[in-house]
């Protein structure tokens, strides 16, 4: 497989579903939302964006699988599966702040390989895949140089449900947030991660986020020269639903950090 012309055709998709997505929110009304939960909206652009990723997917790789964030389509792949969030920032969306994304991400084989992220405001789009090097709008990215907290400029999110740790959340935000220059939530895990691809942001963390929002953003982070890997140093986050993303020189003192407020 070439994972270089897949990813042109990804980038393709990633822009035509956005121009659909940034045409929507010109129209869309408070009445079309739908709750998932108290805090967690979806509306008919999310699921009608997936329609439109899923259809054009199936026929790039027939024999794929599909994990999604909206269910449009049930089908497990052996060897591929595409990890598709059609609007990663869906209440951002719907209140009307420009910050929300495309992301598809492929696994081969339990491994991410291909990653793109569709910030559709400002019309960048960030991508990479497995030993290809990052990229946003065709020119290379790198992560940020610093190598300590007191340089840096941090992302993070909050859960939209289950706050059993939130406690031990705030004071991780409390420490990091006396030692760096700020921390930043700007609600798109996906956007986050692409942005600590770039160097805008040097790390990036969060509890109880879902795979199809960080997927294509750890693709892109470890092609820019970062690390992602979940709260315990290991690479396996989907079942932890945890992510630490930084440049790779303060990953280590990220997840002391995590660690010693987290895990109490």
């Amino acid at each position: 497989m070439n994972l270089e012309e897949l990813s042109k055709e990804v980038i393709a998709l990633s822009k035509e579903v956005g121009a659909f997505i940034r045409e929507e929110a010109q129209r869309f009304n408070i009445s079309d939302i739908e709750y998932k939960g108290h805090s967690n909206l979806v509306s008919y652009v999310d699921k009608t964006a997936e329609e439109k990723i899923v259809k054009r997917l199936v026929e790039l790789l027939p024999e794929a699988g599909f994990i999604t964030e909206e269910e449009t389509i049930n089908k497990t792949g052996e060897v591929y599966n595409w990890i598709v969030d059609p609007l990663d920032g869906t209440t951002n969306f719907i209140h009307g702040l420009p910050c929300f994304s495309v992301s598809i991400a492929l696994e081969q084989n339990k491994e991410l390989v291909l990653g793109v992220v569709y910030e559709i405001n400002l019309d960048e789009c960030f991508y990479a895949w497995k030993g290809g090097g990052a990229y946003v709008n065709g020119k290379p990215i790198k992560v940020s140089p610093h190598n300590e907290l007191s340089k840096t400029l941090i992302a993070t999110g909050f859960p939209y449900y289950n706050f059993d740790k939130e406690d031990q959340y705030l004071n991780i935000v409390r420490e990091l947030m006396r030692q760096c220059h700020g921390i930043r939530r700007m609600g798109s895990a996906a956007v986050d991660m692409a942005y600590v691809a770039c160097g805008r942001f040097d790390a990036y963390f969060e509890y109880n986020i879902n795979l199809y929002d960080i997927a294509a953003g750890a693709v892109i982070v470890r092609e820019a020269g970062g690390t992602a890997f979940n709260f315990s140093g290991e690479d396996e986050f989907f079942k932890s639903r945890e992510m630490i993303a930084s440049n790779g020189k303060i990953g280590e003192e990220m997840k002391e950090v995590i660690q010693r407020n987290f895990f109490d």
